[in-house]
């Protein structure tokens, strides 16, 4: 057995402590204060300061890993063949395929028994393609953050039946036989963060253009559903909800000529990892640094750059690393103590709805990027 999750998770949040002493200030009431003076990509003014967040759900996570660690203690494992299938291959998720494989290791999982897979081009035929290839190995488990969750209802159920277990990640599966746990982010809360951070950079008023790699993913309806909740109250309207089809080029395509067909457009959200930077490149394109803010979801490279420059106002971000490594975890013990069992074990830390095992919600900006980096250096990820 490799490094304990325990004391990755204590260097983890000593990380985070120093990171963000350095990266903040506190005010009289204790409330984080972003740094100042920052400016816009070409000096233009920077957008209104966002005060952000790199704080996940660590401690509830560490205390289930140690958990699962307990019960799977002594166990034979030789059985176990597990698998992480995502939705595409974009950096996202490089964070993710860190954590599933240090989880592996830690669970003394040879390579050929853990398998982690992004389609190069983020379509369905990819991941099936690829998903029969591992049942054909003899797979026991899956963590999958379905393209299509409405297609692949028939092939989990079926997996199911045939003792295979599978977890839901990155968005919840309603209505398949994986519907009873989600590991991932509350993605409603995840959305309603957003939301509020676009109603402080625009100041209450304005027009927002919504965009997206999927309009039906669980994921994705949910956070644009948050989202369009925070807004109530203000003077903000969502005028344009746009389904980029798992394209950066075509977000950047979409956005642009969102720009020059609505002059009064002053916000865009982009939902999926790849659509913060693609939503940077039009409004530079546009010359609108100065007058169109961006909200976006994750934390490609390119999106940090963004934040970093003040292109982006500001960016939601998850836990995929955790999505990884805990997801080891829970579909090993699946196998090896039983889904009932490992149910137990889980459900103390499930969130209200009883199927939501949350990896967290932060917000980075400006002021927080150097702390967020920071945890990301501490647990490996580059």
């Amino acid at each position: 057995m490799g490094t304990s999750k325990l004391r990755i998770t204590a260097a983890f949040a000593a990380a985070l402590l120093v990171a963000s002493a350095a990266a903040c200030s506190k005010n009289a009431s204790g409330t984080s204060a972003p740094a100042a003076g920052t400016s816009g990509a070409s000096g233009s003014a920077a957008p209104p300061a966002l005060a952000g967040s790199v704080t996940f759900n660590q401690d509830n996570l560490a205390k289930l890993d140690a958990a699962l660690k307990t019960a799977l203690a002594g166990k034979d494992l030789s059985s176990v063949n597990i698998a992480m299938v995502v939705n595409v291959a974009a950096d996202y998720w490089k964070a993710g395929q860190v954590g599933f494989q240090k989880g592996c290791s830690d669970l003394g999982l040879s390579g050929s028994h853990c398998t982690y897979f992004a389609p190069p081009n983020g379509k369905l035929t990819e991941q099936n393609s690829e998903m029969e290839t591992l049942r054909s190995q003899g797979i026991t488990g899956y963590a999958i953050s379905a393209i299509d969750p409405t297609s692949a209802a028939g092939t989990i159920h079926t997996d199911v039946q045939h003792g295979v277990s599978v977890l839901a990640i990155d968005s919840p599966l309603p209505g398949t036989d994986a519907a009873s746990l989600y590991l991932g982010t509350p993605n409603y809360t995840a959305g309603q963060q957003a939301g509020e951070a676009m109603k402080q950079v625009l100041g209450g008023k304005g027009k927002v253009a919504v965009l997206v790699g999927s309009l039906t993913a669980a994921n994705a309806t949910q956070r644009i559903q948050g989202f369009e909740d925070a807004l109530k109250g203000s003077n903000i309207t969502v005028v344009q909800k746009v389904n980029d089809n798992l394209s950066a080029a075509t977000a950047t395509s979409d956005a642009e000529t969102i720009l020059a067909n609505n002059p009064d457009v002053n916000g865009l959200y982009g939902v999926y990892s790849y659509d913060g930077p693609a939503l940077a490149q039009a409004v530079q394109s546009a010359g609108k640094t100065n007058s169109v803010h961006i909200v976006s979801d994750d934390s490609d490279a390119q999106t940090l750059g963004f934040i970093k420059s003040g292109v982006i106002s500001g960016t939601v971000v998850q836990m995929p690393y955790q999505q990884g490594y805990t997801g080891a975890y829970i579909l090993a013990a699946d196998k090896v103590l039983g889904k009932d069992a490992t149910m137990a074990i889980v459900k103390p830390f499930l969130e209200s709805d009883g199927s939501t095992l949350s990896s967290g919600v932060g917000l980075v900006t400006s002021a927080d990027l150097s702390a967020y980096q920071a945890l990301e250096t501490q647990l490996g990820i580059s």
